[in-house]
C-alpha cells in the first residue's frame, strides 16, 4: 500500500460506481471493517465504489482523525468531498480541535461560514469555543460567535452553554461568568464545576467553599476541581480536610484524585496519609498508571522514605513510555538531593545516563544545584557542557543554578562571565548573580549590580532583596541595607519576611549595634521567630556580650523548650566567654527535659 493515497481517483470512482447501493456501502463501512486502517480502507471503498455514499465517507473522514498523524491526510479527502454536510464540517473541526490545532480549526469554521451552505449545530460551536478558550487571542473571536449564537436564536443545549461558560472563565471575565451562570435554566455538573474553577482564582475561600457545598451535585470531578484549587493556593488543611469528607462522600477517586492526594500527601508531609492512598491505588489496580506512580515516588520522595521510593522506581523501570521514565529517573534524582544524600544522587543521574534515558531540563537543574552545595567544580563543568549539546543553554532556571554553582565552587570570574554572556536576563538570572556577589562579601559589587537591575526596568523581587541585604551585611554596608529594606516595604509594597529580618538583624549585628537589634524585632513585632533570635545569639557571642547573651539564649529556650539547638548554641556561649557553670546549667537542663542533641557527621 503506498504511504499517499491515489486521492485524484476519489471523482472519477464516484461518478463509475453509481450502480452501488446506499445499503451496501453501509454494510461495508460498519460491518466488514469498523476497526480496520484508515487507508487500508480508503482503498477498499474506492474499489467497491462505495465511497461516494457521505454517510460512508463522514465515517472515513472521522477514521482518519483518530490519529494525529493522519490529519494531513483528513484534510486531503475533505478536500476532494463535494458535497458536505453539517456533520462533515464538525467531524473534521472537532479533530483538529482535539489535537491542539486550533487555529487550523478555526479557519475551517471561517470557511463553513463563508461557504454559507451548511448551518453549524451546536456541537460544532461548541468544539469551535473550545478552540478560541485555547488561543491567547481567542476572546474576540469567541464573543463573536457567542453574539451569532444570540442573534440567530441558535438553540443552545447545555453542553454549548458551558462552552460559553468556559471561555468566559479562561480569559477571567468574571461579571460574563457570573451573568451567563445565573440565567442558565439547565445546569450540570460541568456548568458547576466551571464556575468554581473561576472562583477559585480570584474568590475569597469561604465564598469558594461554599458555593461547593451549594452546589447540587458534586462530580469526581468536583471535589477533584476544589481540592487542587486549595492546594494551589496554599490552604493545605483546607485541601486535606475536603478529602477526609470526600472519602466519606462515597465518589470513587479517579487518577486524577489519586495524583491530587498524592501531591497533598507530600505538601503536608503526611506519610501515613500517603501510605494509605497507596493501599488504596493496590485495592482498585491504578498503581500501573506512569502518571499516578510518578506521584507516588514523588510522594515517598518528599517524606523521606527514598527506600519505599526506591521499590516503586523498580517497579516503573521497564515502562515503555520514554517521557514517563525521564519523569521517574528525575523524581529519584531530586529526591535524593532534597535528603541530604548527594552522593546517591551524582550514582544514580550517572546511572540514567548509562542507561540512555533522556535527560530532561528539571534534572540537570537539580544536579547544577547539587554540584554547587557540594562545590563539585569539575561535575558542575560537565553538566554545564552537557546542556549546551542538549541545546538548554538559555533557560532561565538552568542558568541561575549554573551561576550559583560557579559561585559556590569559588569561581565568581566564571560565574560573572556565564551572566554577561546570558542573551535573556529576567529577575531570576540578574538575582543569581546579585547572590554570587553576596556569597563572596562583595557587598559594593552587589548594590552596584542591584541599581544597574533596577536602571534596566527589571521589577526586584523578594529573592532579589535577600541578595542584596546579604551583601550589605557581610561587607558592612548598614547604611545602604537600611536603604534597601526600606525601600522595599515604601517603593515596592513588600511586606519583609523571615528572611528579610533575619538579613537585617545580621547586617546590625555584624556592625556592632546590638541594641539596635532589640529595638527592630520589638518593633516589627517578631519577636516570636527563633531564626531572628539564633542569629541575634549569634551576634553576641561574635562580639563578647555575654550579658546580652544570657539574656538573649534564655528568650530562645523559652520559645522552644524542646529545641536541641537552642540549648547547645546558649551552652556554646556561655563556654566561649568562659561561664562554665551556666554552660553547665544548660546541658544539665538538657538531661532533665530530655531534650538530646543530634550527632554530627563529617563528609571526610
Amino acid at each position: 500500500m503506498p504511504a499517499k493515497l491515489p486521492f485524484s481517483l476519489f471523482r472519477t470512482n464516484i461518478i463509475g460506481s453509481r450502480h452501488k447501493t446506499k445499503d451496501l456501502a453501509i454494510e461495508c463501512s460498519y460491518s466488514s471493517f469498523p476497526q480496520c486502517n484508515a487507508q487500508v480502507y480508503h482503498s477498499v471503498l474506492i474499489k467497491n465504489g462505495s465511497i461516494h455514499v457521505l454517510q460512508v465517507v463522514n465515517y472515513l473522514l472521522s477514521l482518519y482523525l483518530k490519529t494525529s498523524h493522519s490529519t494531513e491526510n483528513a484534510r486531503m479527502l475533505f478536500d476532494e468531498i463535494p458535497q458536505r454536510d453539517v456533520k462533515t464540517w464538525t467531524i473534521l473541526i472537532s479533530g483538529f480541535s482535539r489535537y491542539g490545532l486550533h487555529r487550523i480549526a478555526l479557519d475551517y469554521f471561517t470557511q463553513m461560514q463563508n461557504n454559507g451552505m451548511v448551518a453549524p449545530n451546536a456541537f460544532t460551536l461548541s468544539s469551535v469555543l473550545k478552540c478560541c478558550a485555547s488561543l491567547n487571542n481567542g476572546l474576540p473571536i469567541g464573543k463573536s460567535i457567542h453574539g451569532w449564537i444570540v442573534r440567530n436564536g441558535i438553540d443552545t443545549d447545555v453542553a454549548l452553554k458551558n462552552a460559553v461558560l468556559d471561555l468566559y472563565a479562561k480569559f477571567s471575565v468574571f461579571d460574563y461568568v457570573k451573568r451567563l451562570f445565573e440565567t442558565m435554566g439547565e445546569k450540570d455538573s460541568t456548568s458547576w464545576n466551571i464556575v468554581m474553577a473561576n472562583k477559585l482564582g480570584n474568590s475569597d475561600i469561604n465564598e469558594i467553599l461554599d458555593f461547593f457545598w451549594e452546589m447540587p451535585i458534586k462530580s469526581v470531578s468536583s471535589w477533584n476541581t476544589i481540592i487542587d484549587g486549595l492546594l494551589h493556593r496554599g490552604f493545605d488543611k483546607k485541601a486535606l480536610n475536603l478529602l477526609y469528607e470526600m472519602v466519606k462522600a462515597g465518589p470513587a477517586f479517579d487518577r486524577v484524585t489519586f495524583s491530587i492526594s498524592l501531591v497533598l500527601a507530600s505538601t503536608v508531609k503526611c506519610l501515613e496519609l500517603g501510605r494509605q492512598i497507596h493501599g488504596h491505588l493496590l485495592r482498585v489496580g491504578i498503581n500501573g498508571d506512569s502518571f499516578v506512580s510518578t506521584a507516588l515516588l514523588d510522594m515517598y520522595c518528599k517524606c523521606r522514605k527514598m527506600e519505599n521510593a526506591c521499590l516503586i522506581f523498580r517497579e516503573l523501570k521497564s515502562d515503555d513510555d520514554l517521557t514517563a521514565q525521564t519523569v521517574s529517573w528525575s523524581t529519584m534524582i531530586a529526591g535524593y538531593v532534597q535528603n541530604g544524600m548527594i552522593k546517591d544522587a551524582f550514582m544514580f543521574f550517572n546511572s540514567m545516563m548509562h542507561a540512555h534515558v533522556k535527560i530532561d531540563l528539571y534534572t540537570l537543574t537539580t544536579i547544577v544545584g547539587a554540584s554547587a552545595n557540594m562545590s563539585r567544580l569539575e561535575l558542575g563543568q560537565q553538566i554545564h557542557a552537557q546542556t549546551l549539546k542538549s541545546g538548554h543553554g538559555q533557560d532561565i532556571f538552568l542558568c541561575s543554578s549554573l551561576i550559583d554553582m560557579y559561585a559556590k565552587c569559588g569561581k565568581l570570574d566564571d560565574a560573572l562571565l556565564f551572566f554577561q554572556k546570558t542573551r535573556t536576563r529576567n529577575i531570576v538570572i540578574w538575582s543569581a548573580m546579585i547572590s554570587s556577589y553576596a556569597m563572596h562579601g562583595l557587598g559594593n559589587e552587589a548594590v552596584q549590580l542591584f541599581e544597574l537591575m533596577r536602571n534596566e526596568g527589571i521589577r526586584p523581587n523578594k529573592v532579589s532583596f535577600v541578595g542584596v541585604l546579604t551583601a550589605c551585611s557581610h561587607a558592612g554596608l548598614v547604611k545602604d541595607g537600611c536603604k534597601y529594606f526600606k525601600m522595599m516595604r515604601d517603593e515596592y509594597d513588600f511586606q519583609p519576611g523571615v528572611q528579610h529580618f533575619v538579613c537585617m538583624v545580621d547586617l546590625f549585628g555584624r556592625a556592632g549595634h546590638l541594641d539596635e537589634i532589640k529595638s527592630f524585632v520589638y518593633e516589627n513585632g517578631i519577636h516570636d521567630s527563633r531564626e531572628v533570635w539564633k542569629v541575634y545569639l549569634s551576634c553576641c557571642v561574635l562580639h563578647k556580650n555575654v550579658e546580652m547573651a544570657n539574656w538573649v539564649s534564655k528568650k530562645l529556650v523559652e520559645m522552644d523548650p524542646h529545641e536541641a539547638g537552642s540549648y547547645v548554641l546558649t551552652s556554646n556561649t556561655y563556654s566561649a566567654n568562659h561561664v562554665w557553670d551556666e554552660a553547665e546549667k544548660i546541658r544539665g537542663l538538657m538531661v532533665e527535659r530530655d531534650v538530646k542533641k543530634l550527632p554530627g557527621q563529617s563528609w571526610i
